[in-house]
């Protein structure tokens, strides 16, 4: 994080611009809509600074910036093409410890102003740190269509109740009285400007909630997909947004993680390859324990919890133990990874059916039904492969498969990190030794793989400022 975004109390603080272009007069509108005292240093004004709200708050008070002009303010915006002119500006403010922002000079700045969506008293800031303000736009833009204006009002409801909340609501119990009420017809009610029924709604959950405990402990086991933050569901963004605690496996990637609530207790679970940190039971019996506590439980796995993820062993637990709970499906490897790498599952010329397996060692043995695997019009994905992939290509030719059977392995798969290697089941074991792939991969064998060089969208590995970046985790059902 190269800047910490704050929000500055500028009612009655005195600020100065220097400049009087219309970009200069944007930047003044931005401080007058703050509540501040601007004086602007121009030896002349464009016509939109006639236009800018508070005019009596707003004064022309040289023609050049001089030094002196810096006294007594606690803000200086500089919109200025020289840049050395601009550096003298800059370099005064900064002698004297006031917060100084050149335009489109982001060495010069102490600070940068974000592009602002105002939902006031809502409000959202967006930054590139300068380096590209066109595409924080293009955020903001995006941001705007999904924030409506009314959350302002719906904001200023919740200020107007929020001491009877606090005479009536426990404290430990306010933070999920206000979210149900975010989450209710309350919120409907005020975007559609029906305020006086969004009054007695909640006036009615007030009463409600003073008379019963609403703390409800509840488990949300949710797919965070193959590793990309793009690919989780909007319902999954929204749980990993609520939830009072995250449980996580050790290979869910950070952007993922990050995307959490930022004050929610993490509780790292991670498995290593003959290393279980923490028992599958423990951590069974882990979510009931912080589910009884009234606490909501985010419980965040790779790819999609049901597919290799003991999801089901989990929620089993779960409803022994009466706990409440939702599953979110996400996106599982085998077809995230597949999109990536370019390679269909399923092609009317080449594989009518799929299965999913597990290529996991135990005593230096699979323990599979290759008959049901070993068949040339299906596509085999196999999961947690890498280790024992030599022995896995013998055994599926001793079952049946050719050894010119197409097969790739896909390292990092849907990362910027991604790799991957194609060959044949008697080819790819050395290929991947060669190549040094490390888990996370995944391991496709089938005719579809011949559709690879033809269908591979998805090539990071050509760009090599990010084929050396330090691989971001994946989940850990991909090891």
């Amino acid at each position: 994080m190269n800047y910490l975004p704050i929000f500055l109390d500028l009612r009655d603080r005195h600020c100065l611009v220097v400049g009087g272009s219309e970009t200069a007069a944007r930047k003044a509108e931005l401080l007058l809509r703050a509540g501040a005292h601007v004086d602007v240093a121009a030896l002349a004004l464009h016509e939109g600074f006639a236009r800018l709200p508070h005019p009596d708050h707003l004064q022309r008070v040289a023609d050049t910036f001089t030094p002196g002009l810096l006294e007594g303010k606690d803000l200086v915006i500089v919109v200025e093409e020289d840049a050395s002119r601009a550096k003298v500006v800059a370099d005064a403010a900064r002698a004297r410890n006031i917060p100084v922002n050149v335009a489109d000079k982001p060495a010069l700045c102490s600070f940068i102003l974000p592009s602002i969506i105002d939902r006031s008293p809502i409000m959202v800031a967006v930054s590139s740190g300068g380096e590209s303000p066109v595409l924080a736009r293009m955020l903001r833009a995006r941001l705007e269509t999904l924030i409506p204006a009314a959350y302002g009002r719906l904001s200023a409801l919740a200020s107007r109740y929020k001491d009877r909340v606090r005479a009536a609501i426990k404290p430990q119990q306010r933070r999920a009285f206000w979210e149900k009420v975010f989450l209710s017809p309350v919120a409907e009610m005020v975007f559609s400007g029906r305020d006086v029924e969004a009054e007695s709604q909640l006036d009615a959950m007030i009463r409600e909630g003073a008379e019963h405990d609403i703390r409800r402990g509840e488990v949300y086991l949710v797919g965070a997909g193959p590793g990309n933050p793009d690919l989780l569901t909007f319902r999954a963004l929204r749980l990993m947004q609520q939830a009072d605690v995250v449980v996580h496996d050790r290979l869910v990637s950070q952007p993922i993680l990050d995307m959490c609530r930022r004050d929610a207790e993490r509780i790292y679970v991670g498995k290593e390859r003959d290393d279980h940190a923490v028992p599958q039971e423990e951590i069974n019996l882990l979510l009931v324990r912080l589910a009884k506590e009234g606490k909501r439980v985010l419980r965040l796995k790779g790819g999609d919890p049901f597919i290799f993820g003991r999801g089901g062993e989990e929620i089993e637990t779960l409803a022994e133990h009466s706990v409440p709970f939702q599953v979110v499906p996400g996106i599982t490897a085998a077809a995230g990874v597949a999109s990536y790498a370019g390679i269909p599952l399923t092609h009317r010329d080449y594989a009518q059916s799929v299965a999913f397996v597990t290529g996991h060692l135990k005593e230096n043995t699979f323990n599979m039904n290759w008959e049901g695997i070993a068949r040339k019009d299906q596509t085999i994905v196999i999961y947690m492969g890498l280790k024992g992939l030599p022995l896995l290509c013998e055994a599926l030719i001793k079952h049946g498969l050719t050894a010119d059977t197409p097969a790739a392995i896909v390292q990092h798969g849907t990362l910027p990190t991604q790799r991957v290697i194609t060959g044949d089941l008697t080819t790819l074991p050395a290929l991947a030794e060669q190549a040094g792939l490390k888990a996370p991969t995944l391991i496709i064998v089938g005719n579809v793989v011949k559709l690879r060089e033809k269908l591979g969208w998805y090539q990071p590995e050509l760009h090599s400022e990010q084929a050396h970046r330090t691989p971001l985790e994946a989940p850990d059902h991909l090891r």
